[in-house]
């Protein structure tokens, strides 16, 4: 099947969460091989056992979903931080150890992490969610670096304001807060998710080969 990501082999985590669906589509629809986990990427090691079930990949999509579980910091238990640096920081740097050697000693590969646009800008009552995201964003920067001299490009889509049922229900957009909250978006309304999902296939395309340890704010102008 022709497309700009024909014959390249995809590996999306939760895939049945986030934005799991819609890329899965966007990427078989370029002609790609998509391969969905749903393992419990909690479990340490289970992000090993997905990427050798998986085999030979082109693309890592490290699509990591929790509940942002709002809280300020002096309400934020041991437990409330560790849960969301478990579902968030942990298995990413699992996933990326367990996929990147194949990737660097082929000189070929893309990772690319489903970010949020809340680990570049502060928002008051996000205190452990913005440092598990903003966690995301500095090993993605690092690691971008040392994979970049093997051509391997990881990068991050530090995204927000899309539709998702994760983040944003019917339910609460209709609510007094969830308008309150998009005022705050300088496009005015909430991203498709086919929006998104283009983003995501230029970064799994070779005409990504020159973007480095990046965090793109895809975020309607919030996140600069």
């Amino acid at each position: 099947m022709a497309g700009r990501l024909a014959g390249k082999r995809i590996l999306i985590t939760q895939a049945d969460d986030f934005m799991g669906p819609t890329f899965a589509e966007a990427f078989r629809a370029q002609g790609a091989d998509v391969l969905e986990d749903r393992s419990d990427l909690t479990v340490p090691e289970a992000a090993a056992e997905a990427v050798a079930a998986a085999g030979d990949i082109d693309v890592l999509v490290a699509n990591l979903a929790a509940p942002s579980d709002a809280a300020y910091a002096v309400k934020v238990s041991d437990e409330r931080w560790n849960r969301l640096f478990d579902a968030m920081v942990h298995p990413l740097h699992r996933l990326v150890r367990a996929a990147l050697p194949d990737m660097m000693a082929r000189k070929s590969g893309k990772i690319i992490v489903v970010g949020s646009a809340t680990g570049l800008k502060a928002a008051p009552g996000t205190a452990p969610y913005s440092a598990a995201r903003s966690a995301q964003v500095g090993y993605v920067r690092s690691v971008g670096v040392e994979a970049a001299r093997f051509n391997v490009q990881v990068n991050l889509i530090a995204q927000h304001f899309v539709e998702n049922p994760e983040y944003f229900s019917e339910e609460f957009q209709q609510t007094d807060a969830f308008k309150q909250l998009l005022a705050e978006v300088p496009a005015g309304r909430l991203a498709r998710p086919e929006e998104d999902a283009a983003l995501a296939v230029f970064l799994a395309s070779d005409e990504s080969d020159f973007f480095v340890g990046q965090a793109i704010p895809f975020s309607g102008g919030w996140a600069q």
